[in-house]
Order: structure tokens, then C-alpha cells, then sequence
């Protein structure tokens, strides 16, 4: 018995086509080319959301040298006393600290020192 697949394809092409709306040219009315774009599309996210990872723990790393060095001291040495003297906060709330409450992070680096 054969099968007829014409609502499930129209359906399957009707979401590809969706997800590639704002595409520019043939890649939004074609669904080959539209599935190409929107497949693209896909890696390329998943790619940027471990990107931003790695892009965002550079950024606190560079804030927390910056206020580091305010009180003469490196990063480096910084997060090794830190971790020595069993400080529990991350370089994301560190680097918060550094930025909205500069008192804060003198304390924090009082206490390291």
C-alpha cells in the first residue's frame, strides 16, 4: 500500500520556511535553500553560545586584573591568595564587586592580602 506524505512534507516545509523568515533572497521561499540556511543558522548558534562562555570569563578576568591592580596587586596573585584564604566567590560576582561596589572588592582584597 503506498503512503501519501503530502501533509507531512507541507508541514515539515512550512516550519523550515518559518524559522528562515527575515532571510534575505531565494533562502526564505526555497526550502532547499532555506533548510541549508536555517541548518547553518543552527550550528552557528550553537557554536556562539559556548563562544560567549569563553568571551564572558574574559571580560570578568580583565575587570578583576584592572581593580587588582588599583590596589597593586595582580591578577594572578590575586585569585591564588584568594583561593588560599578559602574565598568562595566566582570571577563573575568578583568582577560585579569591582564595577558596583569598589568598597566591597577593597575589603575582599584586604582580606586577601
Amino acid at each position: 500500500m503506498r503512503v501519501k506524505r503530502g501533509v507531512v512534507a507541507k508541514q515539515r516545509h512550512k516550519k523550515v520556511l518559518a524559522m528562515a523568515k527575515g532571510y534575505r533572497n531565494i533562502r526564505r521561499t526555497s526550502y532547499r535553500r532555506a533548510l541549508e540556511a536555517v541548518m547553518k543558522a543552527g550550528l552557528h548558534a550553537y557554536t556562539s553560545r559556548k563562544l560567549k562562555k569563553r568571551t564572558m570569563r574574559e571580560l570578568w578576568i580583565a575587570r578583576i586584573s584592572a581593580a587588582a591592580r588599583l590596589h597593586e596587586m595582580n591578577y594572578s596573585t590575586f585569585m591564588h591568595k584568594a583561593s588560599e584564604k578559602g574565598v568562595q566567590l566566582d570571577r563573575r560576582s568578583l568582577s560585579e564587586l569591582a564595577i558596583r561596589s569598589p568598597e566591597t572588592f577593597t575589603e575582599v582584597v584586604n582580606f586577601v592580602k
